[in-house]
């Protein structure tokens, strides 16, 4: 008898709810635990009881409203503008601020906003044919992705490979008489420092360039911290010459994905972060972010979140991630062999390995058999192979686990030894080029790496050492190959 349901998303007869249901559920099984506190990037979890439950019901009411058209749905229109209202007066603007005249856009996350920031200072200058933009190789991955969507040159600035800060001085000999926009991070995504936002906005300023500054990860922690008394250094609205900033609400707000807010410091300035298209016969198109349509499901949600948690709520967290962060860099300066690769600011715990016998990618195959499941970040110009924590406040009651099966994993680590590949393949990840891979010798290396159509390897230090071991231009072809291999439609 044939099963007219089928396994693919569209069968030939539609199933219950209760089954769809089910086999969602049974799907998420396979996924790293988004609650709980040992998964240290990609989710963010207050650990708040409650918290999802309000949000998806704010979602579900708000999820078929449409933000293409603010006067068909002002309840949107009044959501996001309460959210970037909030946004702004956290970041030094608003009334009786030296930024009065904040304004912004809600977004569906930090790429888009820094696109969308990139958009706006490329196309406030149409008298540039080559435009050019500044960003610290600490800067987030998605300036360069902005870049190359829009077709900006990318003028890196290297890092101090002690403080992994810019220096001021390189960022101001990077600006060029093309350069439409300057970056600063707050803090880098990498190590969870802050850059030196006050000093790069200035050189900014004196050459008549807009600056950025990328507090998508930082934007809804670093407030919060420095009213618990953390020195916080300047880093928004309140320096003069920063003229655009992003926050992500679905990271230290705690929202659903995907939210972020995009400011910019006067309305003028965002006026080219819009498009608007009337040359045809159909409705005149304004949209302020890429998207047309939008759903109004995850502005809703962050609303929720914000006015249930208040300001009071956040300063709570911040305290429990504030000792999480403490306790975490204890932990690690507990271990034989490793050292944080940055004294904590914010809300990272990031550190490498100075014994060549323990394998930072060998421990963090053995973290993750231990239930707890971090990034690895590989080695760049002179800086270190690391291991990124992003630290939530759902992460606090963990920390005393954490030590043990951090001192565990690295004795397992060491027992182990470093992965050996074979001379072969190195020297083939050495040698070859992006334009000699073909689908065979893709095939080759994906097999011998235990990678395939299916979930990835448990154990990805082979992976990462390959990759470690290859070009970056290689490099970057093989994730794209190796990411490739797992999306494939099923039928």
């Amino acid at each position: 008898m044939t099963d007219t349901a089928g396994t693919g998303a569209l069968p030939v007869e539609g199933v219950s709810a209760a089954r769809v249901l089910d086999e969602i559920r049974a799907l998420r099984a396979a996924d790293r635990p988004t609650h709980g506190g040992r998964l240290f990037a990609y989710v963010y979890d207050p650990g708040v009881a409650g918290l999802d439950e309000l949000a998806q019901a704010a979602y579900a009411e708000s999820a078929h409203v449409n933000g293409l058209d603010p006067t068909a749905f002002p309840s949107l229109l009044a959501m996001e503008n309460a959210l970037v209202g909030a946004a702004a007066r956290l970041l030094g603007g608003g009334p009786g601020t030296s930024a009065p005249d904040v304004v912004g856009s809600v977004t569906s996350g930090g790429t888009e906003s820094l696109i969308l920031a990139v958009k706006a200072a490329r196309d406030a200058r149409p008298d540039l044919a080559e435009p050019r933009i500044v960003v610290p190789v600490s800067g987030h991955a998605a300036f360069a992705k902005a870049a190359h969507y829009l077709r900006v040159a990318l003028d890196p600035v290297p890092v101090d490979p002690v403080t992994l800060r810019p220096a001021v001085a390189d960022v101001a000999a990077a600006i060029r008489p093309e350069t439409v926009l300057v970056v600063a991070s707050a803090p880098s995504y990498a190590h969870g420092v802050i850059d030196p936002v006050a000093e790069i906005a200035a050189v900014a300023a004196a050459a008549g360039v807009r600056c950025h500054v990328d507090a998508c990860f930082g934007g809804w922690a670093l407030p919060w911290l420095r009213r618990l008394g953390a020195p916080v250094p300047p880093f928004d609205f309140a320096v003069p010459g920063v003229t655009s900033m992003s926050v992500d609400l679905h990271k230290y707000a705690y929202a659903p994905k995907g939210v972020s807010v995009l400011l910019h410091r006067n309305p003028g300035l965002r006026v080219p972060q819009f498009f608007a298209y009337g040359d045809w016969p159909g409705y005149t198109m304004v949209n302020p972010v890429i998207a047309s349509t939008r759903s109004g499901g995850p502005i809703a949600a962050a609303y929720a979140t914000l006015r249930h948690l208040g300001e009071d709520g956040y300063l709570r967290l911040a305290a429990v991630t504030r000792d999480a962060v403490a306790g975490l860099a204890d932990a690690v300066g507990a271990v034989d062999g490793l050292r944080l690769l940055a004294e904590p600011e914010s809300t990272v715990v990031c550190f490498t390995a100075d014994d060549p016998e323990l394998d930072l990618f060998v421990l963090v195959d053995e973290l993750t058999a231990r239930g707890w499941h971090t990034q690895p970040q590989l080695a760049y110009a002179g800086l270190p192979a690391s291991v990124h924590l992003t630290v939530t406040a759902a992460v606090a009651p963990r920390v005393p686990e954490f030590g043990p099966a951090l001192a565990e994993a690295a004795a397992a680590a060491r027992a182990a030894g470093p992965v050996v590949l074979p001379p072969e393949l190195l020297a083939l990840a050495g040698s070859l080029t992006p334009e000699a891979l073909t689908p065979d010798l893709i095939a080759g290396l994906a097999a011998g790496l235990g990678l395939g159509t299916g979930p990835a390897p448990d154990r990805m230090a082979a992976v990462n050492t390959l990759l470690q071991a290859a070009p970056v231009r290689l490099r970057e072809r093989l994730f794209v190959e190796f990411v490739g291999l797992l999306q494939r439609p099923t039928w």
